[in-house]
């Protein structure tokens, strides 16, 4: 609820832009992961107590997460990879 005399934030607040993944929308996103870098051994999975996001694996080595973002009615998905300077060298 705005504050009087403030402008409503609308759908541009974060909580909103994070709406949760459905199961059809995880399908949709392991098949372009898997034909995008022609690889079958990647799995995108459910977190299992986020729904505001996905997981992504190479076999069981978990590379990152996927965020849902919609933003004024323009959906995207941004994925989030960590890289530990360890795993550089």
């Amino acid at each position: 609820m705005p504050m009087p005399g403030m402008p409503d934030a609308g759908p541009t607040t974060p909580a909103a832009r994070r709406a949760g993944l459905k199961p059809e929308e995880i399908r949709k996103l392991d098949a372009y992961f898997k034909r995008t870098f022609q690889n079958p051994q990647l799995q995108v999975k459910a977190r299992p107590r986020k729904d505001d996001s996905c997981e992504l694996y190479l076999g069981e080595e978990f590379l990152g997460i996927i965020f849902k973002d919609d933003d004024d009615g323009e959906l995207s998905y941004n994925f989030s990879m960590a890289i530990l300077d360890v795993d550089l060298d």
